[in-house]
């Protein structure tokens, strides 16, 4: 292909777009939807692997405490746990604020609570462990010492939580691989229709253009361009739209009964660099699937 022609094939494939600007409105704001849905589910996976990771170098314990538990007793608890290495006291939690954190995540559900005759929440400590030298604590020890020490009700630790989180995770990925191959199916069939009728509209045009001894390539390189601005225009929009609602709506972090679990964070560039480049790929690959069937090559 001569260089000097491709202003002639831009310029014919963007004159192709506002001939029928209709057809590709509607196929760019499908694209976008699908798009926009892949993108979601990314970034959903993506802040859960980062927690998941996050969790992973360091863990922390729930120690709840029986009723009749005496302040002797407890601050005895208090000086074992600060005695554990890489041990941090993250929050002790009376039953009265115990119960006043599931009221608030409860919200308009807490009526529920109102008809109890006593709170029956425990009070509890909450514990942090971070690595030593390098190296994270063995959590089964800990658990088993502070399980024996009087006035302790249960202690659960972190990693019991996510070890069914990272189930879940597998579970996450296989469905994310499915769901993005079927929105990469969709929108393939989207970018071939747009491109199909395109084509059938300036069908007299096009044999026109074969009978002066234009080439199949010097007709289809337009019609391959329209497709891969179709994907990118898709793509740019999705991901703008996509980070706009992350900015305006994201609470930067996520909350559980007052207890920071999750930095809520957007996907990285080269995330967001293959989510536009797979968009343009699709928009390319849908115009040679219409070119093909076109053709009948």
């Amino acid at each position: 292909m001569k260089l000097r022609l491709i202003p002639y094939f831009v310029k014919q494939a963007f004159q192709n777009v506002r001939k029928n600007r209709l057809v590709h409105i509607v196929g760019i704001s499908t694209m976008i939807i699908s798009l926009l849905i892949f993108g979601t589910f990314l970034l959903l996976f993506y802040n859960l692997d980062n927690w998941i990771h996050g969790w992973g170098n360091s863990f922390s314990m729930s120690i709840y405490l029986q009723e009749e538990m005496d302040p002797g007793t407890k601050k005895e608890l208090l000086e074992l746990i600060r005695n554990f290495p890489g041990a941090k006291i993250e929050k002790i939690i009376s039953k009265e604020q115990a119960y006043k954190d599931l009221l608030r995540a409860l919200g308009k559900d807490a009526i529920v609570l109102k008809g109890l005759p006593r709170n029956p929440l425990p009070a509890s400590i909450e514990v942090v462990f971070e690595p030593v030298n390098g190296e994270r604590p063995d959590p089964w020890p800990i658990k088993a010492k502070l399980e024996t020490f009087r006035g302790v009700q249960e202690v659960q630790y972190s990693e019991e939580w996510l070890n069914r989180f990272k189930g879940l995770m597998k579970v996450f990925r296989l469905t994310g691989f499915i769901i993005g191959g079927l929105l990469s199916l969709g929108v393939l069939f989207i970018v071939t229709n747009t491109i199909k009728l395109t084509l059938y509209s300036r069908e007299e045009e096009i044999a026109i253009m074969k009978l002066v001894g234009a080439t199949d390539w010097f007709v289809k390189i337009p019609f391959l361009i329209e497709g891969t601005f179709q994907g990118m225009v898709s793509g740019f929009i999705s991901l703008l739209v996509l980070y706009s609602g992350y900015a305006l709506l994201s609470a930067k972090k996520a909350e559980i009964l007052g207890l920071a679990i999750l930095d809520f964070v957007f996907v990285p560039a080269p995330y967001f660099l293959t989510i536009f480049l797979v968009s343009a790929g699709l928009g390319l690959v849908g115009g040679f699937i219409a070119l093909g069937r076109f053709f009948k090559i």
